[in-house]
Formats: structure tokens, C-alpha cells, sequence
């Protein structure tokens, strides 16, 4: 599956195939997403079966997620997955401003450790790369089941002055959103809190 399927499906690291990431699909999907660090691909495969106008680029560097997904891909049929292997933060410098019209970071690494905490992929430079790749008015999702991490990314969201918060009362954020489909790591409860799903708009 991975020597034969993600050849064709793999994000190209070239800065000029990525100009016009649509062109990356069979068919020039609508609109552009892209979900980092997706584990076991569960919430990729559904969104994508969802949304079929929708092209989705979808980030992993743990082969065995990248192989379930793949498994998934081919067992759904979709055509509307392209796969990146490495680390996001390569393929996020190679995309264009302005590109991207949703974003999600679900359950990310959470690096309990605190002498780890530098190691959480929110960190304000990162912010600023996926900012840039945002389109105006653009979604960004970010959850995770670690009250740490949990406090520590909403501070560094909040603080940053292209991210607005789209919350109005608790369960914006306790509450799964409606589009939300559960990953194979949230139903492990490994976390010390219930998931938390803060939503985010790029600010024109």
C-alpha cells in the first residue's frame, strides 16, 4: 500500500508544483483544506468522503497512520486526499499565501513534559506560517484533551493578532462541533480533560 498507493498520492516538496496546490488533484476541488498531524487518518478519509468538492492535503510522518489512511483511501475511493509524509512545517513554507481555506490540528503530540513544551507545534512562529498560508476569513480547528496544552495554545492563539476566537459561550468549545468526526486516538481518553475544540477565523 505505501510503496504502491503513496507515490501517486504524495504532496510534491517542489515550491513551483505548489503555486497552485488545486492542480494537485484529478478534478480542481473548490475549496482547500489541510489537517496536520492526522494519526490513523479516520477524520481525513471521512471529511474527504463528506466533501467531495473539497481537496484535502493531509499531513503524517508516522508510516503506520500513513498506511491506514491509505488503506482507507483506496477502500472509499477517494480521489480528493493528497498525502504529506514529512514534517508540516516543510510543506507549509513550500504553499503559497493565502492558499488554504481550512485548517485542522487535532490532538496534536502534547509533549507533557514541561522542559518538552517547546517541542508543541503551537508556538508563535508556526502561527505565523499558517496565517500566511490562510485565506482571508479562513477556518482554523485546533483541538486537544490536555488541560496544559489546552491553556498554553489558547493564550498563543489569542495573542496573535490574525487569529479571531469564534467562541460566545463554553460549549463553542466543550461541545464537538457538528462537522467533527472522532478520531481513533479521542476515544482512547488518554488526556487529563475532555476534548476542547477551539475555532478560529484569519482575519481579513
Amino acid at each position: 500500500m505505501v510503496d504502491n498507493l503513496l507515490p501517486r498520492l504524495r504532496i510534491p516538496a517542489d515550491r513551483e508544483a505548489l503555486q497552485v496546490p488545486a492542480t494537485l488533484f484529478e478534478t480542481a476541488p473548490q475549496h482547500l483544506w489541510l489537517e496536520i498531524g492526522f494519526g490513523g487518518g479516520e477524520h481525513v478519509s471521512a471529511q474527504a468522503r463528506a466533501n467531495p468538492a473539497v481537496g484535502i492535503m493531509a499531513s503524517e510522518v508516522f508510516v503506520e497512520g500513513v498506511a491506514k489512511c491509505l488503506s482507507d483511501i483506496e477502500e472509499m475511493s477517494l480521489t480528493n486526499v493528497r498525502l504529506w509524509d514529512e514534517d508540516v512545517r516543510e510543506l507549509i513554507t513550500l504553499l503559497p499565501d493565502g492558499c488554504l481555506d481550512r485548517v485542522f490540528i487535532l490532538f496534536p503530540d502534547p509533549w507533557p513534559k514541561k522542559r518538552h513544551h517547546k517541542r508543541r507545534i503551537i508556538q508563535s512562529d508556526f502561527l505565523d506560517e499558517i496565517t500566511r498560508v490562510l485565506k482571508p476569513g479562513a477556518a482554523l480547528r485546533f483541538a486537544t484533551d490536555v488541560r496544559s496544552y489546552a491553556d498554553d495554545a489558547l493564550l498563543r492563539f489569542l495573542q496573535h493578532p490574525a487569529l479571531e476566537w469564534q467562541a460566545n459561550r463554553a460549549d463553542d468549545w466543550r461541545v464537538a462541533p457538528e462537522d467533527h468526526f472522532t478520531t481513533r486516538y479521542e476515544t482512547k481518553q488518554l488526556g487529563d480533560i475532555a476534548p476542547v475544540f477551539f475555532e478560529f477565523r484569519r482575519e481579513a
